[in-house]
């Protein structure tokens, strides 16, 4: 299920009214098959340039799914959360700010298919990520920066890499990605860079993030250390900036 964007518009549908939807559907599958098995998105972002209330409104829904999940799974009719809203940029994958492109869709297949997978009755359910709890207005259109990517040292075993997801008069959505470039997995992961202009970060999630002075350094969560070889991971922060936001080089270390 991902269901709620087109409850989004205009913002006049109330959260609770929306989440109440959501409980009367499942009620009416379960009166089908109590034993159903359902898995319940945090819905894609969607961008201000198609509906100016809607980017807080879907972080207002999804922040509500994990507890609602959690209070209306049963051991023969599990709730399992997936979440599509970490990582999925309306920019580059939607067509409209709203409906996602080719990429879109890979995207939403690969957070997709481990639920999917563990349903079926193969391995386990992927963890879930609460998205931030607000999300500043945007008035000016979302700014493109090219991807800031840093080569490991001699003998390193991971890059990171910097995007700015988007951007408004002062503040922007950045993301680091980090990747296990060895042939091991590894079971902890830490990044680090140092802003240029000033930056402030305000908030962040899927990891524990410090800033002190101009230097920033993100460790994983007790659920993402692990990465297989080849694996990656992303996280997320808000931030202010007031005399510009060049992007910095990370560096990173795993173990």
């Amino acid at each position: 299920m991902h269901l709620g964007t087109n409850d989004m518009w205009g913002g006049w549908i109330p959260t609770d009214n929306k989440i109440t939807a959501l409980t009367k559907l499942v009620g009416q599958m379960r009166a089908s098959n109590p034993a159903m098995k359902i898995i319940v998105a945090q819905i894609i972002p969607m961008g201000a340039n198609a509906c100016a209330t809607c980017p807080a409104d879907v972080v207002a829904f999804n922040n509500r799914i994990p507890a609602w999940a959690a209070g209306l799974s049963t051991a023969q009719s599990p709730i399992t959360v997936v979440d599509q809203w970490t990582g999925f940029n309306t920019a580059t994958d939607t067509g409209d700010g709203v409906h996602p492109n080719n990429a879109g869709f890979q995207k939403m297949a690969d957070r997709w298919y481990p639920a999917v997978v563990q349903a079926l009755g193969g391995g386990s359910p992927p963890p879930v990520t609460t998205p931030p709890a607000t999300t500043p207005p945007v008035t000016t259109p979302p700014v493109t920066t090219p991807p800031v990517t840093t080569p490991p040292p001699a003998g390193g075993t991971c890059t990171a890499t910097y995007r700015v997801v988007s951007q408004w008069t002062g503040g922007f959505q950045g993301e680091v990605t980090v990747r296990n470039t060895g042939t091991t997995a590894r079971s902890a992961w830490t990044a680090s860079f140092t802003f240029g202009a000033g930056q402030q970060i305000t908030q962040a999630w899927n990891a524990t993030v410090t800033q002190t002075g101009a230097a920033v350094t993100a460790r994983n969560l007790s659920w993402n250390g692990n990465l297989p070889a080849g694996g990656t991971t992303s996280f997320g922060f808000l931030a202010n900036w007031t005399s510009g936001n060049p992007a910095p080089p990370v560096t990173c270390a795993v173990t």
